[in-house]
């Protein structure tokens, strides 16, 4: 949507008679920045009611609002909503809706009459608009997404070929008062129109969650017939079905954009329009393609948030945060044992993966560790290793400036290239549906915004004409450099290098920050730096450099790759993550199982959307890199640590030469 409230106009008096609208906090945010005020009272003629779908309060909105010739408008959560039903316990389960529809015209459950989404159906709709509704249907799939996310991508499906039969919860608003005696009808249809298959019976979340009862037990099974009731992803459920009988579920709407020609019992929004097979009638409804359903249900007519910065957004953000939610419970929800962290570390360690049953911390490299900082992880071959993202903070981590992403790699990790790491599977795979256009979006924010790694400002120094080569140093006890490292392995070799094969160029050398704060070792003598270097850049913020100079020569700085999203030429002496694909001239031993070769949008998302995971201070939550974009681009907002972790920075700079104190 990405509107605001002053987009919006001047808030409009929603007068609600449920208690929801003011102890459920997002609801009424999303409300708010939509352009209403709930409030309590007594409606006038140009006033709404707001109603919370068909709730047992509902009759109290309608009754006001027709003695005092108020108009209505039902609000329900959106067809994508959150990792967890609500009802679920924890702090995962209170985050709340990311999207709410405000239907002015009526219940999209409810038949008797026109609603929104019934409304957008019929409309006119542009080929643009029928484009981005293909996509975000493939999107969608391709995420694993759907309206609750708690799906573990580990379990295996029924047996190809089942016949798939989605129960519901009782009382359920869309049911329209059918219970158990209607449900089982169509179990028994199920069972009538398909001799021979098996059938599985696929549980509602929060039934299996015990919240809530459905209307199938384990008393109706026949010999061949399962209950499906594990966090198995409805979209790997569907793919495995050849049939799908449904009452007024979301899983049979998703099995119509999975491609399928369900049976319809009930009377949904989504039944009548030509593609499912109905129980029922729809005078008001005729053919419509399913991108035409989509785009209403998906992208008109609900209001999407994004919690994070707290505004509205259209369904692509609220996808990118959904996706980092899932992902993150997906890794956390069991929690994690975790080895080698450092103590200034571990209070951000135990944030960043606490979206499950949270983060306990071991000095002793024990058989259950489940995580462990990249360089300590030998010890523990079993678990995710951790490090640094490559966009990471406004100042430095050795200064003790905690990171807004991190990488968990359940194989190896980027800047080691004698083992395979996640980051290689993922350069071998392509790109999800959207991920191109996503991946360029991210780099032009990037880019225009000037953000590096570490993102420190600096004014460049004016540099003489000529072929100019930007040169970066590095911190020379790094892992990349004691990993991936070539023949070049120090700072003063690589400049040697750069100046022998560039007699006449322009040499620019930047010292590493860590390196010019005095925090860790990696200096070049001066006599050395006046010999090989036409500019030493001291001090300077690496965007402001790398726009005013031709090429890169390194080792294995990240610095090279964000060379590749300037569009410069970048040659490598190592075996940086971002070598071997084609993108660069490599001088040095890339690893041959490298094959792949990759443009850089692929890049791109590979390092900055499908390899690292992000979180906000700022919230709490995890979230998608557009986010920490957004954040790093806001001058308001600070990740500096707070006095005491500035003073131990200060101390460690002070006792640099005891690196290990630290470093523990």
């Amino acid at each position: 949507m990405g509107l605001d409230n002053k987009a919006a106009g001047d808030p409009r008096r929603l007068f609600v008679f449920n208690g929801g609208f003011f102890t459920r906090p997002r609801l009424r945010r999303i409300l708010e920045l939509a352009g209403w005020a709930p409030r309590l009272g007594l409606p006038g003629p140009g006033d709404h009611v707001g109603l919370w779908g068909n709730s047992p309060t509902a009759w109290r909105g309608r009754a006001v609002a027709a003695r005092r010739g108020a108009r209505l408008l039902h609000v329900e959560d959106a067809f994508l909503r959150s990792v967890l039903p609500g009802r679920v316990r924890g702090p995962v389960g209170r985050r709340g809706p990311v999207g709410l529809i405000l239907d002015p015209v009526g219940l999209h459950f409810d038949p008797e009459t026109p609603s929104l989404i019934e409304t957008l159906v019929r409309e006119p709709a542009t080929a643009d608009l029928h484009d981005a509704a293909r996509t975000g249907i493939a999107r969608l799939i391709a995420a694993d997404l759907s309206k609750y996310n708690a799906h573990l991508p580990g379990l295996a499906p029924p047996p190809s070929g089942h016949v798939l039969v989605i129960d519901q919860t009782r009382g359920d608003a869309s049911l329209l008062g059918a219970g158990r005696a209607e449900f089982l009808a169509m179990l028994s249809a199920a069972r009538d129109e398909n001799p021979g298959l098996p059938l599985v019976i696929r549980t509602h979340p929060e039934t299996a969650a015990g919240l809530r009862p459905g209307h199938f037990t384990a008393a109706d099974l026949r010999p061949g017939e399962t209950i499906c009731d594990t966090a198995l992803s409805p979209w790997r459920l569907l793919r495995s079905a050849a049939r799908v009988y449904a009452w007024s579920s979301q899983l049979g709407y998703e099995a119509i954009l999975a491609g399928h020609r369900p049976r319809i019992f009930g009377r949904p929004f989504y039944a009548g329009w030509g593609l499912s097979e109905d129980e029922h009638r729809f005078p008001r409804r005729g053919p419509a393609p399913v991108e035409a359903l989509f785009a209403a249900s998906h992208l008109r007519a609900p209001v999407w948030y994004d919690p994070c910065l707290d505004r509205l957004t259209d369904f692509d953000g609220a996808m990118n945060q959904i996706e980092a939610e899932a992902r993150a419970w997906r890794q956390d929800r069991d929690g994690h044992l975790a080895y080698g962290i450092r103590l200034w570390k571990r209070p951000l360690v135990a944030r960043f993966f606490g979206s499950g049953k949270g983060v306990r911390f071991t000095a002793r490299p024990r058989p259950e560790v489940t995580l462990a900082w990249a360089n300590r992880a030998d010890a523990v071959r079993s678990a995710l290793r951790v490090e640094d993202g490559f966009v990471r903070s406004r100042g430095l981590g050795a200064a003790l400036v905690p990171p807004l992403s991190l990488v968990a790699d359940d194989l190896g990790i980027y800047y080691d290239p004698s083992r395979e790491s996640r980051f290689e599977r993922l350069m071998a795979e392509p790109l999800p549906p959207g991920g191109r256009d996503r991946a360029l979006a991210l780099a032009r924010m990037l880019t225009e915004a000037g953000i590096t790694k570490y993102n420190l400002a600096g004014p460049p120094p004016d540099l003489p004409p000529g072929q100019r080569i930007l040169v970066p140093g590095q911190v020379e006890d790094d892992a990349s450099i004691r990993l991936g490292a070539g023949a070049e392995r120090t700072n003063l070799a690589l400049l040697e290098r750069v100046r022998a094969e560039n007699p006449e160029a322009v040499l620019v050398y930047k010292p590493h920050p860590d390196v010019e704060a005095g925090l860790r070792p990696g200096l070049i003598a001066e006599p050395d730096l006046r010999r090989l270097a036409d500019v030493t850049a001291r001090n300077v913020g690496a965007d402001a450099l790398m726009a005013q100079v031709d090429e890169v020569w390194t080792m294995t700085s990240t610095l090279g790759f964000e060379a590749l999203l300037r569009g410069l030429p970048v040659t490598t002496l190592g075996a940086p993550f971002y070598a071997g694909w084609g993108l660069t001239r490599d001088l040095g031993p890339v690893p041959a199982r490298r094959q792949a070769r990759v443009d850089l949008p692929a890049l791109i998302h590979g390092a900055l959307i499908a390899y690292p995971r992000y979180f906000d201070p700022q919230t709490g939550l995890p979230c998608p890199p557009e986010t920490a974009v957004a954040r790093l681009t806001d001058p308001e907002f600070g990740t500096r640590a707070g006095p005491a972790i500035r003073l131990l920075a200060k101390a460690q700079g002070a006792l640099s030469s005891y690196a290990w104190l630290w470093r523990r």
